[in-house]
């Protein structure tokens, strides 16, 4: 079983990373809060945290292994527990992970399911249960101290900004690939750095 692989970051797209550890090349699927903290270090050597899993139906015949990569095996071990509650699973838990683990914890244990419906794919039924089944395994994810990586841009003042703009993109009608986008084009322009969400969404715009 592969449970970490380091190698040069060849490229990176929404929902994937492809790392070089010679003689392969891996593709590992990631959360958005993962693809933000590797946006600046595409060429450089990078750790991933791995689970492997079998993607597909059986009773169709198709399945896929595909492996997850994670920059923390706290992450890593997060995002276990969160995709094993009912109504979540693998690719909601991806999608969902757009916050820094050490917030998503706080909402879960602090059970503020309204804040957990902020989260991408997470309703109010989802978002109960979540509260139910975790809210005791949480509280030593919700202790994790911030780390730098939390905020790579240098547009983002502090870990929430970007996530609630791309959650406001997203709920203004774009897609999730063009809210990814209309966000990097501003990151890899701009050296500003924005007070809020608000500001960094007028300055996105003024970018059209």
């Amino acid at each position: 079983m592969i449970v970490k692989i380091t190698g040069k970051l060849v490229a990176l797209y929404a929902d994937r990373a492809i790392l070089e550890a010679a003689p392969f090349q891996y593709e590992t699927l990631i959360p958005e809060l993962t693809r933000r903290q590797l946006q600046t270090e595409l060429d450089k050597t990078v750790s991933l945290y791995t689970i492997e899993y079998i993607d597909g139906n059986p009773t169709q015949g198709r399945l896929t292994p595909r492996l997850l990569g994670f920059l923390t095996e706290a992450e890593r071990e997060f995002f276990e527990i969160f995709c094993s509650v009912d109504g979540v699973g693998v690719k909601k838990a991806l999608r969902a992970m757009v916050r820094p683990v050490r917030e998503i914890a706080e909402m879960i244990e602090s059970q503020n399911v309204d804040k957990l419906t902020t989260l991408p794919g997470i309703g109010g039924a989802t978002a109960e249960r979540v509260v139910a089944k975790l809210r005791r395994k949480v509280p030593k994810f919700a202790l994790m101290v911030p780390r730098p990586s939390d905020a790579l841009a240098d547009v983002e003042q502090t870990p929430d900004v970007i996530s609630e703009a791309f959650m406001a993109l997203v709920s203004l009608g774009h897609s999730e690939a063009e809210a990814h986008k209309m966000i990097d084009s501003l990151v890899s322009k701009s050296k500003k750095k924005f007070k809020d969400s608000s500001d960094l969404l007028v300055a996105i715009y003024d970018n059209q």
